[in-house]
């Protein structure tokens, strides 16, 4: 088995599919606005005209980008002028459905370039382990569970889609990729910074022992996709090479980069915090005992977040028509087993919100 492999992470499924079935994603996101807010108001600005810049790194199509990015604005705004232009970048994978993005922004009644004439949207398709700004760039900077999948595969599971029911020996690789893209993602974050500025990231969490309420769909989904292979729907080699690069953090994997000193690279922690996010699908079936209904959202949750990545596993020779029949397949089995065994999902979420130094270097 090779040590890293070719495929890890996809772009979300694209067409709107993932904003409207990303419903904890957002929830978890949504737990992060407070603080996005208040983080653009203590960001430090200068008093010329120059754009005031607002990263989204990971954008997905952008939905779920609106809440914080209004709410960041309207406090920018209470600092400077209507004539004074804001820059909001949307960064994702190359891949990623940029169009809907931008008809969204353009049409829907939330959207934020809709409600202030002088906010400028735009996109940069390129990973964010990767430098995606100049130096001393952004002022204001939100990542909502994006950074949850890794640069790279340390390895392939076959037995499994996921770390969480990993050997110790298996997880431990997932832990030391997660903890070098963890301090590579903010390194590269310091440099784009301006001095004064402000990231906030929420992501996925793991419980203190390491769980996750996410093992148990998880769990399905080895089942369903050990179904498609009796059905020949797909390979046993391609079920093999299926293996998902994200990689939940505990709290104390976010801070131990700023363990030693208090700092990394010129940025400092403000706040961190592990919180529970609301399940909203959930929340729904106790109310209308709807079983089917609830089942589906389970099933669209993981195909448009999953699936895409899984696709990566399947032959090159398949065609679109086979990768359309694979992801409808496999959300129909998921969405069969989640009517026999509904579950709430207890889903963790943390979120770290980090300060750039007034005088801190961008080559430091």
């Amino acid at each position: 088995m090779s040590s890293q492999s070719t495929h890890h992470a996809s772009a979300m499924e694209g067409g709107g599919a993932y904003g409207r079935h990303s419903r904890i994603p957002a929830a978890g996101g949504s737990l992060a606005i407070p603080l996005f807010e208040e983080a653009a108001e203590r960001i430090t600005l200068d008093a010329g005209d120059r754009p005031i810049v607002i990263a989204d790194y990971g954008s997905a199509d952008g939905r779920n980008s609106l809440a914080p990015m209004n709410a960041a604005i309207a406090a920018i705004r209470r600092r400077v002028s209507a004539a004074r232009p804001i820059a909001v970048c949307h960064t994702d994978l190359p891949g990623n459905d940029f169009s809907t993005l931008f008809k969204m922004l353009d049409g829907d009644v939330d959207g934020y370039a809709r409600r202030d004439a002088m906010t400028f949207p735009y996109a940069i398709g390129r990973s964010f382990y990767q430098s995606v700004f100049p130096p001393n760039h952004v002022d204001l900077a939100w990542s909502s569970y994006a950074a949850v999948w890794l640069s790279q595969l340390p390895r392939e599971i076959p037995e499994y889609v996921f770390i969480s029911r990993c050997s110790a020996p298996i997880r431990a690789e997932f832990d030391r990729q997660a903890s070098l893209d963890w301090e590579t993602f903010l390194s590269l974050r310091a440099i784009e910074m301006r001095p004064g500025s402000r990231l906030v990231v929420a992501l996925p969490s793991l419980d203190h022992d390491g769980s996750t309420a996410f093992a148990p769909i998880f769990d399905q989904a080895v089942d369903a996709l050990g179904q498609l292979v009796d059905a020949g729907a797909v390979t046993a080699e391609e079920r093999n090479r299926m293996t998902l690069g994200a990689c939940p953090r505990r709290e104390r994997d976010l801070l131990a980069p700023f363990e030693k000193t208090g700092e990394f690279r010129g940025l400092t922690v403000e706040r961190a915090k592990t919180v529970v996010a609301p399940d909203s699908a959930w929340a729904d079936y106790e109310r209308d005992g709807d079983g089917e209904a609830l089942a589906a959202k389970r099933a669209l949750f993981v195909r448009v977040i999953f699936v895409p990545t899984l696709s990566q596993a399947l032959s090159p020779t398949r065609s679109a028509a086979d990768r359309r029949m694979f992801a409808d397949r496999l959300e129909e089995a998921m969405r069969q087993r989640f009517v026999r065994a509904p579950a709430r999902v207890d889903a963790l979420v943390g979120i770290i919100v980090m300060a750039k130094e007034e005088a801190a270097l961008a080559s430091r």
